[in-house]
């Protein structure tokens, strides 16, 4: 089980202010090593309650909330991550589980079984705490994504774009897919990541980027319509 906890800020670019960013950004910062020369894909199926109460506690800005989602990075691999991240005040926990291929297509169906044969406590107290609260498969979201560290204080920026979504399968390993936009192409996520403090460099160039800052997260976009419809 990996475990972080840091700091997140969020901000909203448009198009030409990410390519101008980014590519300063390119210029001080080291690629992520899974970059490569257009970033990479980040596949998440996120799980909420049947009355849907992760959603529902972040639309009301509750200080304390949680999200759990079955992530990949690509479809090929034979693994995946099952995590959960637990907002608490200003930092944000992130726990996470690597699992086999065959027990998160499960898990994708809403059977948390496989958990209990995982030596871990993390595995048993995901499996009781999505069975006890009746949790299932709710929405598929994917995004290319291009990140960049610094090792001091554990600092990541990531630039997020081309945000789908799907709530009609929950296959997350299907080569098909079919998603829909929940944001328009020309906005674009910043996401800044960090422990402690923000190095004084780091903040200048956040200083110069032109842009907004939002809390909204992508599951909380994904769902907000159709939620609306619902109620």
């Amino acid at each position: 089980m990996n475990i972080v906890k840091r700091r997140e800020i969020k901000y909203l670019l448009e198009t030409i202010e990410y390519k101008k960013q980014k590519h300063n950004i390119e210029q001080i910062l080291k690629k992520d090593i899974h970059n490569g020369n257009n970033g990479y894909t980040v596949r998440s199926l996120y799980f909420d309650t049947l009355d849907d109460r992760d959603f529902c506690e972040k639309e009301n800005g509750e200080e304390i909330r949680r999200k759990i989602r079955l992530r990949i990075y690509d479809i090929k691999d034979d693994f995946a991550y099952l995590e959960m991240k637990q907002k608490q005040g200003e930092y944000q926990i992130k726990r996470s589980l690597k699992i086999s291929k065959e027990d998160a297509i499960e898990i994708s169906k809403g059977n948390y079984s496989p958990l209990t044969k995982y030596d871990n406590p993390f595995a048993l107290e995901l499996y009781t705490y999505m069975n006890i609260n009746l949790y299932r498969p709710k929405v598929i979201i994917e995004y290319k994504r291009d990140a960049y560290i610094v090792k001091e204080n554990n600092i990541r920026l990531t630039f997020d774009h081309d945000i789908t979504s799907t709530e009609n399968s929950f296959d997350i390993y299907d080569p098909k897919l079919q998603l829909n936009p929940i944001l328009d192409k020309a906005n674009i996520v910043l996401e800044i990541k960090y422990n402690g403090f923000l190095l004084s460099y780091i903040k200048d160039i956040v200083k110069n980027i032109s842009c907004i800052s939002t809390s909204v997260s992508k599951y909380y976009l994904s769902r907000n319509t159709t939620h609306k419809i619902i109620l």
